[in-house]
Formats: C-alpha cells, structure tokens, sequence
C-alpha cells in the first residue's frame, strides 16, 4: 500500500508515529512506577481480615512496650517538657518483639500465623495511643498543676485538689475516649479525598514497609543490634549515675563536665542518655533554641533582674516566691509559649480554613473514589499502589451512626460524673466543651495532617482562660480553668493521634477497623498504665515539682500561673514583669513571623521561640546534653548520611528507652529506702579549695 492510499483509508503517518511514542512514554512511566511500587513487592502476600492483625501476641507485646514508652513520656514530661515523636521507636521494638517470639516458635513447629506489616502497625498504635496519655493526661502539667505541691509555689496556695490514684484513673477514662469518635466519620475526607500527608504516620509506615520486605529485614536486624546495645549501655550508665552521684548531700545531677552557674541557673553537661537521645531524634533547630535560650536566660537576663534588686522586687524573698525572681522565670516563659502558641494556632487555623476552601471549591467530580458495597473502579489515574490502598481503606466502615451515637453517650456520662470529681467544673460548661471539641478535634487533625503540628496543648490553655475566666476566682475557676483544659486536650489530641495513625494503616494496608480497636485498648492501656507510673514517680520522689530537684515539672506551674491570670489578672506580678512579659510575647511572634516570611531556606535557621522558653524557667542543664545528641548526629551524617539515616534512629531509640527504663528500678529503690553506697562529687577548683579549707589538713 502506498503513501497516498494509506492517508485515503485514514492512516496518517505522524499520528501513527505520535501515538507509538505516547505508548511507548506510558510504557516507561509504566515500568518506572512498578519499579517504585510498595504494593507491588508485597502483592503475593495475602493480607490477613481485621480480625487476624488483631493477635494475642500484639497485644501482649503492645503492653510491656506501653509500660516503658510511659516510663519514658512521663519522665521528661517531669524534666524538660520536650517529648519527641517516639512513633519509630515503638515499630521498631515492636518488630524486634514479636520477630523474636515468632522465629522461637517457628524453630519448635508451634508457629501458625506469620508476622505481617498490618500485625506491626497494629502494635505501633496501640504503644502510642497508650503512652500518649502520659503527655495528655497532663501529669506534667495541667493535673500535677492542681496539686498542693504545685500550689504551694504560686500566689494561690488554698485552690487544690488532693491526688489520688483512683480519681485520675476515672477522670482519663471520662475523657481520653470521646477525641476517637469525633474524627471518625472523616477518615476518608481526611485520607483520600483531600490526601493530607501527616507526615509522622508516613514515615512510619515507610519504616514498617520495609522492615517486612526481603531487602529492608536485613537491615531491621541491623537497626535492632544497635538498639540493643545502646539501649544495654545507657540502662548500665543509669545504674553507675546512681550509685556513684546519687548519695545523701550529692544532690541533682553532680556529674557536670561545665560547671557554669550564675544565680541557681547552672549551665552543663551532665552526661543524660535520654536527653543525648531526644537530641539526635530532635530537628537541629529545637535544640539551638533551647540552647540560645539557655544562653540568653543564664547570661543575660538572670544577672540583669539580680542586679535590680530591692529596685525590682524585695531582697528578702527567696527565688522560690512569684515576688521574686521566680516570679520573672515562670512569667517571661508563659509569654513565649503563649505568643508562640498564638502564632501557630491562628497560622495552622488559616491554613485549615483556606485548604478546606481549596479542596471543597476545585474539587475534581471525576476523581471521586468508591465506598464500600460500591463496584465503581477506581480512576485510572491513580497508581497501582493508590487503587490497592484505596480499595482495602474503604473496606472495612466504621458506622458513622455508631461513632455520633458513642460520642453523644459518653459527653452525656461526662456531664454527669466530671462534676462530682470536680465540683467547680459545672455541666454546662463540660456541654459547651463538648459543643465545640468535635470543630477543634477537625482543625487539629487536618493542621496536623498539614504541617505535622498537634496543637492540643494550645488548645488546652483556650479552654483554660475561657473556663478560668467564666467560672472566675470567687467560684473555683482555678481548678475549672485545669480540669477543663484536660478534657480538651484529651479530645483534640487523641482526634490528631487517630488521623496519623489511619494515615499509616493505610499505607501498610492495615485496616482501619483494626486500627481503631487497636487505638481504644491501647488508649484504655494508657488510662491505667500512665496513673500508676506517674503514682510510681509521686510516692517515690518527695522533691517532684520543686525547681531545682531531678523532677521540676516545669510545665505543671506554667499552667497553673496561666488559670491564675485567667481568673485573677495580672496583680500577682513582680514589678516590671508585665512590660517584660510583653516584650517576650511580642518577641516570640515576631520571631515566627520573619521565619515564615524569609520562606524555608533561610527560615530553618531561625529559632523556635517555644523551645527557647523551656530554659527560662527550669534553667539550662539539658540543653548542652541535646546538643551534644545534635553534634554526633551532624558528624556522623557528614562522615557515613546512608548509615546515619539508616541506624540514627535506632541509637538515639536506645539511649532514650535503656535510661527510661531504669527510672523503673531507681524509683522502686528509693520507695524501698535504699540509698546509693557511694557519693562521687564533682567541684570547681574554687569550691573544692573551700571544703579542703573547711576540712582542714
């Protein structure tokens, strides 16, 4: 056939050619794709019903990891206030767990059910759902802030609460379930349609991948090797840190290699393995901050108030007073993480509101995805990988009717028993929480799905000067203002907790059935587990929440000063404090304002105005430890990225969970009584001349 009876019957030559190179593009995107599919390594492996990832041994597992993650949370929940995201850790240790009773039982022919990666998401959940309610459970902050230890250190020594194991138990039972079944009815809206990242949950699940693929096992082995080791020698480290620095007269942390100190603010490293750790899991720039703020409260701000004594405030007070010095700690930090808070909280709102308007105004009709019951195919845009997840996520519903059902019957139970467990806290006001708590669960989900931001605790203090400020003085709007920042912190944060957990579950093709049973029993863990360890740290130590002992709890007076000014104002403060507090205010928006304007290059080296508040008030001892974390982690990455990438976080997992995990036998010997045999103390040269001129020759 010629070239013009070739065109005369429709054949065109340049199409022809055109569509072979547009088959031929497809073909390579094609291959490119499978050659990056997750799915597709996976796709021989049948993926087990919702009923199966829910084991025995998952569970089992999930509960001695929900201890020690708990041990871990609350002790620096009591310290520095600063918890990084322990998500990794816990699939880590849960892959190390239950590989290790699997191969035992596969070596004596007992194995019936392999381990999956849906099994390991399932265990993840459960230990972070359950160790989270040792940080919204508010040990270290709102709760211990009603105590009497906590009010004997503010201007308001009658409004407190005495603690008890068991009303803590029944509050965190009220409240830590209801943020579960506000977001619900939203996954898919969350998920799929508007694909939000929530970046936390995607890194774990790129982490649970490829613990269970051929390649990525092997180096599982690796990363656990090195877990264990670290994790042997930071619980060994505790134990030498106690028996040789922790006798009578030694006091808190006598171990310092800098023993800089300038007005009860001493600034050195004292050898933490847990704060070594926090640093390398930390961004570089949280622990500069902390840093820069050590430096600036240490040298800069504490001398200059010192110097203006008698001007300031009266010499005769202790720096334990809010007439004193302390007064100017506990109050320039407030300003901060308020200012802070306030920036984000409207920075991540108006993200919120202008996604929502995007996703709901230019949302694309023909990429609507199926239901479950529907046979509709997925659109043929979406990559193998996509259509797999989709069509598994949307399998298995949780009835929208029975989530609001739920919700509505237990904020019914909460109107009518929180008031008898905190008789300042009224029904209507748990009803107008309530009212608003499922909007505030959303926005935070979704800002968090953004930025990979929770704000809870942000929200926690907007319910505590509108709750404080209601209830007012005269009707115990301090202990309102605190228990009503605990119900809603509990629900915003769990809600957040839930959508990151659903975001992992659907990239390991978990199902979201089992990932939400998995959420309520390792939150029911955490009700229990939580109590008894922060009950465990409260009989153990006598100094816990006093400035300057092993146990602070910062946070726990920053709260309590807040429902103060809530209800009182600003008539507690020393002079001046007002006009500084508005400086540092002003300062940290100010702060966060020219980082987001100079845009991400240059912003990631300007500081965080929240972390540099920590360092004001409970002094700067940790903040060389995190940036000696910090150091290593730098080097390593200059010397060997791949490897640090690869075994980083496992290192930092042990030092972290090995000195977490001795807090457990330290705390158990100091209930018993027993003291440390030997007292090892490191003193300046100045210091040591005076004790030799006292002892004499």
């Amino acid at each position: 056939m010629g070239k013009n009876e070739r065109e005369e019957n429709g054949f065109d030559p340049e199409n022809h050619n055109q569509e072979e190179e547009e088959e031929e593009e497809e073909k390579k995107k094609q291959l490119k794709e499978e050659e990056h599919s997750v799915e597709r390594i996976f796709e021989n492996q049948e993926v087990p019903s919702w009923r199966k990832q829910l084991t025995l041994r998952a569970f089992v597992v999930s509960f001695v990891l929900s201890i020690l993650f708990s041990i871990i949370v609350m002790k620096l929940n009591l310290t520095t206030g600063i918890i990084p995201s322990l998500n990794v850790s816990a699939g880590l240790l849960g892959f190390f767990f239950v590989k290790t009773w699997t191969k035992l039982l596969q070596k004596s022919g007992l194995l019936r059910q392999p381990f999956t990666r849906q099994e390991n998401t399932v265990i993840q959940t459960c230990v972070v759902a359950s160790s989270g309610i040792a940080f919204s459970g508010g040990f270290g902050s709102y709760l211990f802030a009603m105590s009497e230890r906590i009010a004997k250190q503010s201007t308001d020594t009658l409004n407190f609460k005495k603690l008890s194991l068991g009303w803590i138990i029944g509050f965190l039972f009220i409240v830590s379930f209801l943020g579960l079944f506000s977001v619900v009815p939203l996954r898919k809206i969350m998920i799929i349609d508007f694909k939000l990242t929530y970046p936390s949950g995607t890194a774990t699940a790129h982490l649970i991948n490829s613990f269970h693929t051929p390649q990525g096992a092997k180096l599982a082995k690796k990363q656990v090797r090195e877990l264990g080791k670290f994790f042997t020698f930071s619980f060994l480290w505790g134990f030498f840190q106690w028996f040789y620095t922790a006798g009578e007269n030694c006091g808190f942390a006598s171990f310092p290699s800098l023993g800089l100190k300038a007005f009860d603010n001493e600034f050195y490293f004292d050898f933490s393995a847990t704060y070594v750790g926090v640093g390398m899991i930390c961004p570089y720039i949280i622990n500069i901050s902390v840093l820069l703020g050590g430096i600036i409260s240490w040298g800069l701000m504490w001398p200059l108030i010192e110097d203006r004594k008698g001007d300031w405030y009266p010499a005769d007070l202790g720096a334990g007073s809010f007439s004193g010095i302390q007064g100017y700690k506990v109050f320039i930090a407030i300003a901060m993480i308020l200012g802070d808070g306030l920036y984000n909280f409207l920075k991540v709102l108006s993200r919120t509101l202008l996604g929502l308007f995007h996703q709901l105004r230019y949302k694309d009709v023909s990429s609507e995805l199926p239901v479950a019951g529907h046979s509709s195919d997925v659109s043929s845009q979406l990559s193998y990988d996509d259509k797999r997840r989709t069509q598994l996520f949307l399998k298995d519903q949780i009835p929208i009717m029975f989530a609001v059902g739920v919700y509505v019957a237990i904020a019914a139970i909460s109107m009518a028993t929180l008031p008898h467990i905190f008789h300042q806290l009224k029904w209507y006001y748990i009803l107008v929480i309530y009212i608003f708590a499922p909007t505030l669960a959303f926005c935070n989900a979704y800002g968090c799905g953004l930025t990979d931001w929770s704000l809870a605790s942000t929200y926690g203090k907007l319910a505590i000067f509108t709750i404080g400020a209601w209830a007012g003085a005269a009707h115990g709007g301090v202990l309102a203002g605190l228990a009503a920042c605990g119900v809603m912190m509990n629900i915003v944060s769990t809600a957040s907790d839930l959508m990151q957990d659903f975001k992992t579950g659907y990239l390991t093709l978990a199902s979201p059935r089992s990932m939400f049973v998995s959420q309520i029993i390792g939150t029911a863990m955490g009700c229990v587990i939580s109590p008894c360890v922060f009950w465990l740290f409260y009989k153990a130590f006598n100094d816990l929440g006093q400035p300057g002992s092993q146990y602070p709890a910062p946070y726990a007076v920053v709260y309590r000063n807040m429902v103060l000014l809530a209800v009182k104002g600003f008539s507690s403060l020393p002079k001046n404090c007002l006009l500084l507090c508005y400086v540092f205010f002003g300062a940290a928006i100010l702060i966060n304002l020219i980082k987001d304007l100079v845009g991400k290059k240059w912003g990631r080296f300007i500081p965080l105005p929240m972390a540099m508040a920590i360092p004001f008030y409970i002094g700067s001892y940790f903040a060389i430890d995190m940036c000696v974390g910090s150091l290593i982690l730098f080097v390593w990455e200059k010397i060997n990225k791949a490897k640090a990438d690869a075994f980083a976080p496992a290192v930092a997992s042990g030092l972290i969970c090995g000195d977490g995990i001795w807090t457990l036998p330290a705390s158990i010997l100091a209930l018993a009584g027993v003291k440390p045999p030997i007292c090892m103390k490191f003193l300046s040269r100045g210091n040591n001349a005076k004790v030799d001129a006292f002892l004499g020759p």
